[in-house]
């Protein structure tokens, strides 16, 4: 329970930050984002709080995650995959992605994070924000693969 209040007092205070209203939808949209650490999809949110709030649409999961995007209390993942998927603002992190679950994990990488961006890139404009995207074959996958080449020998 303790964890609820610390997203609502966090979200609050980033509302006020943002200039946005604070409404109860958008509170429950975001603290359970902010709970959620397997980056979820617009759908997968909305799956998730209608037991909480049957009369939300998931149109109104959309709308909100992109007023949250906008406002820099949300952000889109990079998954090089057809769905969207969100996290709350956290500290700096990159993602690892298996291409066979599309399992998001976050990982701190801070010598990446020091790098300086080559100086050409100040003629393109104003570098905002650093982000590694990792992809690959997790361990769970890659342990289920081998355990069906394993049966398929036999």
């Amino acid at each position: 329970m303790k964890k609820r209040t610390d997203h609502r007092i966090q979200f609050e205070t980033a509302c006020r930050s943002a200039g946005l209203k604070m409404t109860h939808q958008r509170m429950e949209i975001f603290a359970e984002l902010a709970r959620a650490s397997d980056h979820p999809s617009p759908e997968a949110l909305y799956r998730r709080l209608t037991p909480r709030i049957p009369a939300m649409s998931l149109d109104t999961v959309y709308r909100t995650l992109r007023t949250l995007e906008r406002s820099g209390l949300a952000r889109k993942v990079e998954t090089f995959h057809r769905q969207v998927r969100f996290e709350a603002i956290q500290p700096p992190h990159h993602h690892l992605i298996c291409r066979e679950c599309q399992e998001i994990s976050d990982f701190p990488w801070t010598l990446f994070d020091n790098v300086p961006v080559p100086k050409d890139v100040g003629s393109w404009g104003v570098v905002e924000r650093k982000s590694v995207v990792l992809t690959g074959i997790c361990k769970k996958c890659r342990k289920a693969a081998a355990g069906k080449k394993s049966l398929e020998s036999r």
